[in-house]
């Protein structure tokens, strides 16, 4: 018997400006296609058990959009477009944004299966090659067709299977009324205020495990020790800074916050983490074990570097990979990823037919079983719970319910939660000699740190810290304003910045989330009562890697 645990992490970083206004709509995209989707399958399989970490920022961005649904006062400038009265009147610069907005996402799987989307797309391909003026031909009607078309492409599939009324108006496919556009805004106010109970009810039903991540996507090590990026890569060039003020301070205030979010919305603190990216290091094990954390999950390449710094066989993991582990003296057990199963499912079966695909992952498994002497190994496939349907063929659907329900009917498989497991077996805990700092990203941290656009918004943030210490201890701002600076500084250390920076992502996504980050720091100094650093008006990034026809970004997307 091989057990099997399947970890899916949703995530979304703070896409809020200073008015609160959303400067990209990823979090309700997100939720309306894959959170929704992921959700029913489970609801389908209820022998199915699976581990969903919710990271607070998700959680929270959720509440206001359900607010805004509730209130109408809508914050998402997408989302408002929706319902628009009249689409009209917007300007050039107005009906350029929602237009390319409204071309962000995979063309191969979410436009050139429906001929109303692409032929709206060989239009805007015409007239892009015109000047600016030819922004004047497309009508009103013309983009509330696109910004519908938009929304019904990020529908779940589960969603369209159930209201097949959706499928109706993509046989439309033109010529959609404000009431049609109403209706599909009021079905996405359903689905995202329906979202978090979902969940909720299958936890209490013991059906999953929920987890968390420190609040706003730290990444721990890293706050803690700028070195530890040189563990694993002991030539990785940093910041000029020596280190991040007060780090473990802050990481601890990010462990607090999650477990408050998360009881606020699921009734209980959780009992593991996925922290950000995986990344973990002895000293944030040792953070996390005094603050009783059960149970960590990180990648499998951290395993290997562990296994290399301590004498050990890390060309074979497999007898570390197929049980917990934890540091000597520490009560935190740490599960590692299968790297080559997990990216099987996020980046390999979109390519397969479903049966196929399942079929192949199953034998996998089996095989795991077979090579291991351990009595009852676990099995750790942990990726995003988001970013791999919207390259599959509806939405995953047909590959996910195959998976599911295979897996819950297997003889010698059995699927199960961290915490279950480490119920029913807690004497198959391993003690690792030693922790080398890393990431599941290659195991270490070169996708956050090293490039020098990357440092150089690692050090921004550091002397916005130096600068939010002085404030605080001076004690002469009101209370209220010192907890939004905390908010807000919180927000500038999610990990989300520092991925996207550097010269081999989409120049687009770079750019969206340069301007991004340098806005929440400029706001964190005026909360402070401070004058903006110049460097804040400079893009920290030169461009950024050409944008492919249909490319979607596959981090915060």
């Amino acid at each position: 018997m091989i057990h099997l645990v399947l970890c899916w992490h949703f995530h979304q970083p703070d896409y809020r400006t200073e008015d609160g206004q959303y400067f990209l709509p990823w979090t309700y995209l997100h939720a309306l296609k894959d959170y929704s989707d992921m959700a029913a399958h489970l609801e389908a399989c209820p022998d199915m058990q699976a581990v969903v970490n919710f990271v607070p920022t998700l959680l929270e961005q959720l509440d206001d959009y359900v607010d805004q649904f509730s209130s109408g006062n809508i914050r998402d400038p997408l989302l408002a477009a929706l319902v628009e009265r009249n689409l009209d009147g917007l300007g050039a610069e107005a009906r350029l944004e929602l237009v390319s907005a409204c071309f962000r996402l995979n063309f191969p799987t979410m436009v050139d299966p429906f001929p109303g989307y692409k032929r709206l797309l060989r239009l805007w391909q015409g007239l892009k090659e015109e000047d600016e003026p030819a922004l004047d031909y497309l009508s009103g009607q013309y983009l509330a067709d696109l910004v519908t078309w938009y929304h019904l492409a990020w529908t779940g599939e589960t969603l369209r299977r159930e209201h097949s009324w959706l499928v109706e108006l993509m046989k439309k496919g033109s010529g959609f009324s404000l009431e049609e556009r109403q209706e599909l805004f009021r079905l996405i106010g359903e689905i995202i205020s329906d979202l978090v109970p979902r969940f909720r009810a299958m936890e209490a039903k013991g059906q999953i495990e929920l987890s968390s991540t420190p609040h706003s996507h730290p990444i721990g090590p890293l706050l803690l020790d700028f070195q530890a990026a040189r563990e694993a890569r002991p030539g990785s060039f940093l910041p000029v800074s020596e280190g991040y003020p007060g780090g473990e301070t802050r990481f601890q205030a990010h462990i607090q916050a999650a477990r408050q979010a998360h009881a606020a919305h699921f009734d209980k603190e959780p009992q593991g983490f996925w922290p950000a990216e995986g990344g973990v290091s002895t000293p944030v094990l040792e953070l996390f074990s005094k603050a009783g954390v059960r149970w960590v999950a990180s990648g499998e390449g951290v395993l290997r570097h562990s296994l290399r710094s301590a004498g050990l066989d890390a060309a074979h993991p497999a007898p570390w990979l197929h049980r917990p582990c934890r540091l000597p003296g520490q009560s935190t057990a740490c599960f590692f990823r299968d790297d080559h199963l997990s990216d099987l499912i996020g980046f390999e079966y979109k390519g397969w037919f479903a049966e196929d695909a399942v079929r192949h992952f199953v034998h996998a498994l089996d095989e795991r079983g077979r090579n291991t002497s351990d009595e009852n190994p676990v099995v750790t496939v942990i990726l995003d719970g988001e970013n791999a349907w919207e390259y599959y063929p509806y939405n995953g659907w047909y590959f996910l319910s195959e998976l599911y329900h295979a897996l819950a009917e297997h003889p010698s498989i059995r699927v199960t939660t961290f915490s279950e497991y480490l119920d029913l077996f807690p004497g198959n805990v391993a003690e690792l000699p030693m922790m080398t700092a890393g990431s599941w990203v290659y195991g270490d941290f070169t996708t956050w740190m090293g490039d020098p656009a990357k440092n150089r918004a690692w050090d921004l943030l550091c002397a916005a810290k130096t600068a939010y210490d002085q404030r605080m201890a001076a004690g002469t701002l009101p209370k209220e304003v010192e907890r939004e600076a905390e908010l807000q500084l919180r927000s500038c250390e999610s990990s989300d910045w520092f991925w996207w920076f550097g010269d081999y992502n989409p120049g687009d996504s770079v750019q969206a989330f340069d301007k991004l980050y340098r806005a929440k720091l400029t706001r964190l100094y005026r909360l402070l009562g401070l004058p903006v650093p110049g460097a804040l008006c400079v893009s920290l990034c030169r461009g950024g890697g050409p944008v492919e026809s249909g490319g979607v970004m596959r981090r915060g997307s």
